[in-house]
């Protein structure tokens, strides 16, 4: 009985100990960030895109790496979910659960889901060279979406089977179809996780830059167009941090500052609706 009281403790203490390592560590990034960028951040840089010289420590701002990320994330994240939802339907409706046909698929989502953005990169590199395309906001768009497909379809996957199968055989015992199932009973219970895993993909698809450094290319003006280049708020950090001109550098900070405060309005949305969501989900 002593030895278990010991080991509880010391496991208790271990996950203290990494709560507030984690929390250090998340308070130390926006720490400096806050420090660094703060000073540089203004009006006009969010609202106005880089004149000449910016990248030299003139006027200007990133308004084009803003937007440009907002088209990125946004018509990635709307194409995964194009294929995400049925294919996670498909999976737990119609496939039979103990197929190896669907653990197949897990297991090669898994996978997908740890390869490194840079290989998504290089493939949609690959692809748009194999046709002829240059680097384009469209480009960019099937790589970010090529990355975050996986995960969405396996956190899709993992709410609707926490739909209780009652509601299933209740739904069929009344005579719905398959489909009418799908649609107005397991989409509707499982809608508040499938709108948390849409926004975190999205907050991945901003975030991220190894996927559309060679895709997407880079511009100083706003895209009006699926086939001309967009920039985008990691590559403006990159190329700002390896400027070695002061004000630059903290401009720099002040959009990894920009970008963080996106990815945690996007998280917050998540949560939010996900919460609020949850009162008409059947427990």
């Amino acid at each position: 009985m002593e030895r278990r009281n010991v080991e509880e403790k010391i496991f208790k203490g271990l996950m203290r100990v990494s709560t507030l390592l984690i929390l250090f560590s998340l308070l130390l990034i926006l720490l400096t960030m806050a420090v660094k960028g703060l000073p540089f951040l203004s009006l006009a840089m969010i609202t106005q895109t880089p004149q000449g010289g910016y990248y030299l420590g003139k006027g200007g701002g990133i308004l084009n790496a803003i937007l440009g990320s907002l088209y990125l994330a946004g018509g990635a994240t709307f194409l995964a979910i194009l294929f995400s939802l049925p294919v996670a339907l498909y999976v737990n409706l119609y496939a039979r659960p103990d197929s190896r046909s669907v653990s197949l698929c897990r297991f090669i989502l898994d996978v997908l889901c740890g390869v490194p953005s840079i290989v998504y990169g290089a493939f949609g590199f690959t692809i748009m060279v194999f046709f002829g395309l240059r680097a384009s906001l469209l480009g960019g768009i099937l790589a970010i979406a090529l990355l975050i497909l996986p995960m969405m379809i396996r956190s899709m996957d993992e709410v609707i089977r926490l739909v209780p199968r009652e509601l299933l055989e209740s739904s069929y015992a009344l005579g719905a179809t398959r489909l009418e199932t799908a649609v107005k009973i397991v989409v509707r219970q499982s809608l508040p996780g499938i709108l948390t895993a849409v926004l975190i993909a999205l907050g991945r698809g901003i975030g991220d830059a190894a996927a559309v450094i060679f895709t997407t290319g880079f511009t100083d003006a706003i895209p009006t167009s699926l086939l001309r280049p967009a920039a985008t708020l990691p590559l403006a950090i990159f190329f700002q941090l390896s400027v070695p001109i002061r004000e630059v550098q903290g401009r720099a900070y002040a959009s990894a500052l920009i970008l963080t405060i996106l990815v945690l309005v996007i998280s917050l949305a998540a949560r939010l609706l996900s919460k609020k969501l949850t009162r008409h989900v059947v427990k």
